[in-house]
């Protein structure tokens, strides 16, 4: 752990978080990458350790100074901070944007995974037959996991359970996005999108003293959904946390190479230029979910027409996405050489 953080640190920490959790509410983009290139990564891994036994113990005593102290909460708390910020402001503003500028939005983010690949290959200085053989092992895990097929959406309390533990590794693995995991077991709308939704109205509707929404059964019910959804993920970040903190302490350089080859193989998530393909019925019809809304099935990428003004436009947007990756990663170090 590092010593008292200044004002700047502070208000850096919950930009990194604002940062974190759009990224992870976008398809095939992780939160985990933005922490490892930020600099946080092992702190935010090691911190989630913390959250043990010992932790709960502090708790059930009334230690709370303690346990505050003892599981980094200062840090846990901005980065959380900026993250939950984020969900309700920033990923709302990059939802309009993937729907009236989508190609440009996936240029970005390819051009930023882009970065990040280069920026942890650089200062990568390990590679042997190990490390070799583990990043091939990431790029072929990421590649299959590109290019599997959606299930259909099922709000089955135990398989919300799961998903919750599943997608959170977008959080703590970076290249492994929760959110296109969620597309994979055909729960993105329901948990990031309707549920989401429902959790904001509710609020909203509670800021007004109106409790109308107790009468209103699919209310109720997504909110369940929400709530069992929550519980999982908060189980599964204790849980990978923990796990990665013991392979990060006794192989890290295995580690991060598998890393590197992951987010290699998981660029065919965002490959900017890509038709999505609905799931039909034997007569042609486009299936509809129990919330309304188009079954994916998968995606259909395409090499861009290189012709097409949009295409150059779309290149640009991926040289600016890498180009606020490295810069951002040069701005870290200069502040951390002028402390």
């Amino acid at each position: 752990m590092r010593a008292e953080r200044t004002f700047m640190d502070k208000i850096f920490l919950i930009i990194k978080g604002l940062f974190m959790g759009a990224a992870n509410k976008v398809p095939g983009v992780s939160g985990g990458i933005v922490a490892f290139v930020a600099g946080f990564y092992e702190e935010f891994i090691y911190s989630l350790q913390k959250i043990n036994l010992k932790a709960f113990k502090l708790i059930i005593n009334g230690r709370f100074k303690s346990f505050y102290k003892y599981v980094n909460g200062q840090f846990l708390s901005l980065l959380i901070f900026g993250m939950l910020v984020s969900y309700f402001s920033i990923s709302q503003i990059l939802d309009y944007f993937l729907e009236k500028k989508e190609l440009y939005v996936w240029a970005a983010f390819f051009g930023m995974i882009i970065g990040s690949i280069y920026y942890i290959s650089k200062g990568f200085g390990h590679w042997n037959k190990k490390t070799i053989l583990s990043g091939i092992l990431g790029l072929l895990i990421g590649i299959s996991i590109s290019f599997l097929n959606p299930a259909t959406e099922n709000d089955n309390l135990f398989f919300i359970f799961f998903c919750g533990i599943i997608s959170v590794s977008g959080m703590t693995l970076p290249g492994l996005s929760g959110s296109f995991i969620l597309i994979l077991l055909g729960n993105y709308v329901l948990l990031l999108v309707d549920s989401v939704n429902a959790l904001y109205y509710t609020f909203a509707e509670l800021m007004e003293a109106d409790f109308s929404f107790i009468s209103n059964p699919r209310r109720i019910n997504t909110l369940k959904i929400l709530a069992v959804f929550t519980l999982g993920s908060a189980t599964g970040l204790v849980t990978l946390s923990h796990i990665l903190s013991y392979v990060l302490k006794h192989h890290k350089n295995i580690t991060t190479a598998v890393i590197i080859g992951f987010i290699t193989g998981s660029l065919g998530v965002v490959w900017p230029w890509k038709k999505t393909i609905f799931k039909t019925d034997a007569l042609g019809n486009v299936l509809i979910d129990s919330n309304g809304n188009e079954v994916i099935l998968n995606y259909e990428r395409f090499i861009p027409d290189m012709g097409s003004m949009e295409s150059w436009w779309a290149i640009f947007y991926m040289f600016l996405g890498a180009g606020i990756l490295l810069g951002l990663e040069r701005y870290g170090r200069y502040r951390s050489y002028k402390k």
